[in-house]
């Protein structure tokens, strides 16, 4: 069973509460594996080093990639409970246990990035830095809540969704206008369907939440028919 703790790029949907204790449960009793995709959640995202952490549940495997390396250069690694490594590398009769093998493997330049990122993740406590922009950052998205068209806003961490009502006929056509309009102010953000979603970097300041919202409020504004 594969999942992400919070759904990013399907619209930043939180599970809700209980939700992934229960399948953790239903994996247990039938012998599943539960594997968390943490490309997103990982890395002091959702204001934990993982999300698995903030969220209460201990999958089998965890994915990683992005944050690993501040996406500087490409790298993944998988992350597992002692159990199913040990199943595969003891566990399994003798010979080769699990014959796997990738190009760029263990690349020089990929891992001192991993290290580094690491590193600064650590002296400068990012995931802590998300905890407590959390509360600003998720009064700055709610206070859109009000606008034409917004039908939705959901938020965790330093990841919010702004899910507006589409305009008939033209789906997405609304998110990408205000992409555009975001854009040519200097403002990045990233549209899903009609879904904006946010996930700013962990080192943001307040004014610059300021600015993100105030450019977003005027090109909501801005394709309200």
């Amino acid at each position: 069973m594969i999942v992400e703790p919070v759904a990013g790029s399907a619209g930043v949907l939180v599970p809700p509460q209980g939700y992934l204790q229960r399948l953790r449960q239903i994996c247990d009793r039938c012998g599943i594996l539960l594997i968390f995709d943490e490309v997103i959640t990982g890395f002091g995202r959702i204001g934990t080093p993982f999300g698995c952490e903030r969220l209460g549940v201990l999958p089998d495997l965890i994915a990683m990639a992005k944050a690993l390396t501040n996406a500087t250069v490409p790298m993944g690694a998988v992350a597992t409970t002692d159990e199913v490594y040990n199943a595969i590398v003891d566990g399994a009769p003798g010979g080769i246990e699990l014959f796997h093998g990738y190009t760029y493997s263990g690349h020089p330049l990929a891992a001192a990035a991993a290290i580094a990122t690491i590193d600064v993740h650590r002296a400068e406590n990012l995931a802590g830095r998300a905890a407590a922009m959390e509360e600003y950052f998720g009064n700055a998205v709610h206070a859109l809540r009000d606008l034409p068209n917004v039908i939705d806003i959901r938020n965790i961490g330093m990841m919010a969704a702004i899910e507006l009502a589409p305009r008939e006929g033209k789906p997405s056509d609304r998110a990408m206008r205000i992409f555009q309009r975001c854009f040519d102010a200097g403002v990045l953000i990233r549209t899903t369907a009609d879904t904006i979603a946010l996930s700013p970097p962990l080192i943001i300041e307040r004014p610059q939440v300021d600015r993100i919202f105030e450019v977003l409020d005027g090109a909501i504004r801005a394709e309200a028919a």
